[in-house]
């Protein structure tokens, strides 16, 4: 499903504000389009050789071009200064409190994603660089208290719909871009670094679209092309269904 200027589903509560920013960015290059393009024809037309045999090097002498100039860099300072930073600096600042929020962390590598949440305790276990391997990708220490009731998951994300989501964000190797597009969600997942992501899930799957796709939107190796995980949004009482399943799961 497709919205204006071909834009996927919007299925968050902050996707309209990052639509709207697009929608204005387009016809802002729309004009310029039709402007320039008209530009060339009359250039074309007017100087062309038949007509003027001499070149004349004295320019334009008339303030036209000036006046354009100037709409068009007051019309992008509009669109900085009203719209996209104060749209920035609400993503940036406005960070759910984790108490208000279901809280997950996406470890990036290639070429998957591994999901990490703490469990019906909320807390997150240890992990250990030293205990990674092909089975435990994200090196948890299950002897932690705190990481009894952790459950994993690789490349497969569900999230509660209605209620803020915070993702906190890192790479065990190299750059990685976490991209869910009906989230309206991009973000960088960079090596050393732990960077939150948040969002409102707004539109549960259904029979007819039973995932959301995620993306890896920044080239990372050669398999980069598979990099490619899931995202199931679903009711409260779904969500804490599956949890309760992951966890048993866990435990076996």
């Amino acid at each position: 499903m497709e919205n204006f200027l071909g834009l996927p589903l919007n299925a968050s509560a902050n996707g309209a504000e990052i639509d709207r920013v697009l929608v204005l960015v387009h016809w802002l290059i729309f004009v310029l389009f039709i402007g320039w393009s008209i530009f060339l024809v009359v250039v074309l037309v007017r100087f062309r050789r038949k007509k003027n045999p001499r070149a004349k090097y004295e320019g334009v002498r008339r303030r036209t071009a000036l006046y354009i100039d100037i709409g068009v860099a007051l019309f992008e300072v509009i669109l900085l200064t009203g719209f996209s930073i104060p749209l920035w600096s609400k993503r940036v600042n406005d960070i759910p409190k984790e108490q208000n929020a279901t809280v997950v962390r996406v470890i990036a590598e290639q070429f998957s994603w591994n999901i990490h949440y703490p469990g019906p305790d909320g807390k997150f276990g240890r992990t250990d660089i030293h205990l990674v391997s092909d089975d435990n990708p994200i090196g948890l220490d299950r002897s932690d208290p705190a990481a009894k009731d952790d459950i994993t998951t690789v490349n497969d994300l569900h999230l509660p719909v209605n209620k803020p989501a915070l993702i906190y964000l890192s790479s065990k190797d190299v750059i990685h871009s976490f991209s869910i597009p009906v989230m309206r969600i991009k973000q960088d997942a960079i090596p050393g670094q732990v960077i939150p992501v948040w969002f409102v899930p707004t539109v549960a799957n259904n029979d007819s679209m039973p995932t959301y796709d995620i993306a890896c939107a920044q080239l990372c190796g050669l398999g980069h092309y598979r990099m490619r995980g899931y995202l199931t949004v679903q009711s409260q009482h779904d969500y804490d269904e599956w949890i309760k399943e992951q966890e048993a799961n866990s435990n076996q």
